[in-house]
């Protein structure tokens, strides 16, 4: 598996999904995120991390809510917020970044 690294950087930009199984707003983000990647197909390439399994780059982030998404343009966080957001927000968000 690739490192969290490798996968930030790459030339599409990497929206990236801190997650929680106990988490109900998150269990919404799933459909939500499916529509993104449906409408920009290769132009965004969507991870989900599990902040229960995946701690160190919770913390390295310091994501302290879930869900919390962040997007990464070559490795670069250009944007990031924490809670449940519409499929149309967040196409948007990647477009403009």
């Amino acid at each position: 598996m690739a490192s969290f690294n490798e996968i930030i950087n790459q030339d599409v930009p990497v929206l990236v999904d801190f997650k929680a199984d106990w988490c109900g707003p998150c269990k919404m983000m799933t459909p939500i995120l499916k529509e993104v990647k449906q409408q920009l197909k290769d132009n965004v390439k969507i991870v989900k991390i599990d902040v229960d399994k995946n701690q160190a780059v919770a913390s390295k982030f310091q994501v302290r809510g879930v869900p919390t998404l962040i997007l990464f343009k070559k490795g670069k966080q250009v944007w990031r917020q924490s809670g449940v957001l519409q499929a149309s927000d967040i196409i948007s968000i990647i477009k403009n970044n």
